[in-house]
């Protein structure tokens, strides 16, 4: 494994000279020159050998397999039939797969004589596929479904190639994988690329993908002169250091108090404007429900003419393809910049154009997620700043980040005017009171808002407590008090994770809860018809227990209740299969009883009419009572 050179050298200098037309589009999209990944991939990949690719994100993967997938299909001597797939193309998510097919087309529409129905198919945006596609794109849901049509051939597929292999190697893609696969001939060249594969991870992916003798292709970052901040990933009297990330990223990691994170939130993308012209922003949160919940408060704390985007894995396909759309054309100026927040289905691959700083609001449960997250800026050679907020107990994220040769350069809190400040032993009670001020006035003009801000603030807490590296994020130790206020919540939920937790600083919204109305009319009605159904001699908690189970608890009894009925299904499945073991074995002895019963029935027969026979004699004086009673007595 040698390491490639900082200049990869032009696209003229492959050894297998590219198609002209593909040549000429290549250099229309401006790459002039080539990556190292793209340099050192493309050569392999064209050849008759399966690579394994992991690279930095920015640095130009999906080139490096979209043009040994054109040139082969390109160069067949036997060109494919009406339904023959060519190559299929697998990712993680549908707006990756739409993002790789967009490529695609664009190569295709520059394809001499070319004809529409011999584009790629992308599965996410159309549910019936052209049947003369010869380079099909999706999910591993809808790429399974795909495969299993009866008009669809795989017999001829030259390529396959999966996009962030490690996410779609993991448990949650693997069974819908193995299908696929096995759909799929095994003269093949298969690809796996991703920015995140350690040796273990790559070893495990070789034997589930089915691939032969791969080449390993690892791209990474070096430099001689590391800054201060990267010096613990240096060894002593070392020259070259290592990172996961593009060169041209810098990563900050701000410690702050919980109650103050929407604060520093806020002064990170003012200070971002103001120093670094930053117009372009994703803000990255734990959940959906606090994407929604602070898409609705972010407005209240920032400029009028900012721009807000919402995504995140429970909106519609629709709805989520048409708000990455409109955040990747919108126009940002330093006067209304955009802000893109999203959870981690905005993470991987995804190549938004210009994005100057990542903020991540809520570091990701799963570490890798991280560089992910922070390398939708600084892609391509261009540089970019990301963000991550931690608190006091959580700082020892930086050192973790550090090992997984992610340098992190520890940034203190901000004041109003953008300068760090580095009291970090109070939190500033003055600006917390006055967030928590106007959250709380906003959230009083609609009782759906304080549903929202409930919703947003136990799904955090849920994801907190199953994050992986959970010795430093640990639940217990958490401020949850301050998390609270950094949400501007009314009042507490009833959740288990607040039983035994310290609250005593904390003060509930003085309001009048009966009163207190839902801006929509419909669920106004509802709720006053539900309270005029409640005794008045009683108290609500005691009076309908089912309305005030919380909300935590529930979802937390659902996934006990699924995984008993899952149980319980296997238990049946597992006590069928033994009793089809043993119902050979319980026949023959049915049959056996059977047999017997007819035996022992016979042989009561003959025995009653032997004893008839002999009263007849007794009867008629041939025989002596001695005699008759003899013969009886001795059948028995």
């Amino acid at each position: 494994m040698s390491a490639a050179p900082a200049f990869a050298g032009s696209w003229s200098s492959l050894p297998t000279p590219l198609t002209s037309w593909i040549l000429d589009v290549i250099q229309s999209m401006g790459h002039t020159q080539m990556t190292p990944v793209q340099a050192s991939t493309i050569p392999i990949f064209m050849q008759n050998k399966d690579v394994v690719v992991e690279a930095v994100t920015g640095s130009g993967k999906t080139l490096a397999f979209v043009i040994p997938v054109l040139e082969r299909i390109i160069r067949r001597e036997n060109k494919l039939k009406r339904n023959d797939i060519g190559a299929l193309i697998i990712s993680p998510t549908r707006e990756l797969a739409s993002q790789i097919h967009s490529i695609f087309a664009s190569f295709l529409s520059s394809q001499p004589d070319h004809d529409s129905s011999q584009s790629p198919t992308d599965l996410q945006s159309s549910s019936r596929p052209s049947p003369r596609a010869d380079i099909v794109i999706g999910t591993p849901g809808r790429v399974e479904e795909f495969l299993g049509q009866a008009s669809v051939n795989a017999r001829e597929l030259e390529v396959l190639v999966l996009d962030e292999a490690d996410r779609l190697l993991d448990l949650g893609f693997q069974q819908s994988l193995t299908r696929i696969i096995s759909r799929l001939p095994k003269q093949r060249r298969t690809g796996l690329f991703s920015a995140t594969m350690t040796d273990a991870d790559a070893m495990s992916e070789l034997v589930r993908a089915g691939l032969r003798n791969p080449v390993r292709v690892v791209v990474k970052v070096q430099s001689k002169q590391p800054r201060a901040a990267d010096s613990m990933l240096v060894e002593s009297g070392g020259v070259l250091h290592e990172r996961r990330i593009p060169s041209g990223l810098k990563i900050f990691g701000l410690v702050c108090h919980a109650s103050e994170k929407l604060i520093q939130l806020v002064r990170i993308i003012l200070h971002e404007s103001r120093q670094h012209q930053s117009i372009r922003f994703i803000l990255y949160f734990a959940t959906g429900a606090s994407v929604d919940y602070f898409y609705k408060i972010l407005p209240l704390f920032l400029p009028e003419a900012v721009q807000l985007f919402s995504l995140h894995g429970h909106l519609t396909p629709a709805a989520r393809t048409r708000t990455l759309t409109l955040f990747m054309n919108s126009s940002p100026t330093l006067v209304a910049p955009s802000l893109l927040l999203a959870t981690d289905v905005a993470a991987r691959g995804l190549d938004i154009l210009d994005v100057d700083a990542v903020v991540q609001f809520d570091p990701p449960t799963d570490a890798k997620a991280f560089s992910h997250r922070c390398g939708r800026t600084a892609r391509a050679g261009k540089r970019g700043r990301a963000w991550v907020l931690l608190t006091a107990q959580e700082r020892q994220y930086i050192d973790f980040l550090a090992v997984r040769k992610i340098p992190v350069t520890r940034h203190e809190r901000l004041i109003e005017d953008g300068v760090a400040t580095s009291s970090n032993d109070e939190p500033d009670a003055q600006t917390v009171s006055t967030y928590l001020a106007v959250i709380r006035k906003y959230l009083l003009q609609d009782r759906a808002l304080h549903d929202m801000a409930m919703k947003a603030f136990v799904s955090f807490i849920r994801a907190y407590s199953k994050h992986e590296a959970s010795y430093i994020f640990r639940l217990k130790s958490l401020d949850l008090s301050g998390v609270a206020e950094s949400y501007g919540l009314l009042r507490l939920p009833r959740m288990p994770e607040l039983k035994d937790v310290e609250t005593s600083c904390w003060h509930d919204a003085d309001i009048e809860w009966d009163t207190y109305p839902y801006a929509d009319t419909t669920q106004e009605i509802k709720r006053l018809k539900s309270k005029a159904q409640q005794p008045h001699d009683s108290k609500p908690s005691s009076t309908n227990k089912k309305d005030y189970v919380p909300w935590s608890r529930q979802l937390a009894k659902k996934d006990a209740k699924e995984k008993r009925r899952a149980q319980k299904a296997k238990k049946r499945a597992s006590m069928a299969s033994a009793h089809l073991c043993q119902e050979g074995s319980v026949l023959k002895r049915t049959r056996a009883d059977s047999e017997e019963k007819k035996v022992n029935s016979a042989e009561s027969e003959d025995d009653w009419a032997e004893e008839e026979r002999l009263a007849k004699k007794l009867k008629k004086g041939k025989i002596s009572q001695v005699e008759f009673d003899t013969a009886t007595f001795s059948g028995l």
